[in-house]
């Protein structure tokens, strides 16, 4: 399946920093998108517009797979309060690979830009991201895809039983054998 992610970067009001960026959205791509890739790069980002408190810009080109040894991730993030997408991003300062014709000016006027490289719904795939040294943020899952997730969870994920371990002071001391 082929996705979108809406890139926010939203103004703050702070001495230190003006914006930061956050994914705001998730959204399946059927081909609305009026996407190309961009010298040979499947991910392509274009401006979408500006309010008082924020840019939203598009990305296209991201493709999910499910995998069966992922299923406990997949199983984690929907046991969870707020099932969530998993946008893993990085600040990039060459965007020419990324960014469309028409917006290109706009995000080459800060030195570093926002860009989305992954998306998953493993909880565990976001935490080898995160201790890899990765941004990764979470976006709210709808609940037409949490059911579709849901449905991949219950045909593929088989939790592991249980063991119960003895406490040590009942498995008897551990003497040495006598001669």
């Amino acid at each position: 399946m082929r996705f979108a992610v809406i890139m926010r970067k939203q103004f703050v009001d702070n001495p230190w920093i003006s914006y930061r960026w956050a994914p705001h959205e998730v959204l399946p791509d059927f081909g609305q998108f009026n996407s190309t890739s961009i010298a040979g790069n499947k991910i392509s980002g274009q401006f979408l517009g500006r309010d008082e408190q924020s840019e939203s810009w598009l990305f296209t080109g991201f493709d999910l797979n499910l995998f069966p040894d992922e299923a406990e991730g997949y199983y984690l993030n929907l046991s969870a309060t707020l099932p969530a997408w998993f946008v893993m991003w990085r600040l990039e300062e060459d965007v020419e690979r990324y960014i469309d014709a028409q917006s290109i000016d706009l995000a080459k006027s800060e030195p570093t830009f926002a860009i989305p490289h992954r998306i998953s719904v493993s909880y565990n795939e976001a935490g080898r991201l995160l201790d890899g040294g990765e941004s990764v943020d979470s976006v709210l899952l709808s609940t037409e895809h949490a059911s579709w997730l849901q449905e991949y969870v219950n045909e593929h994920y088989r939790p592991e039983p249980k063991k119960r371990h003895r406490p040590e002071s009942f498995k008897g001391a551990n003497r040495p054998t006598e001669d």
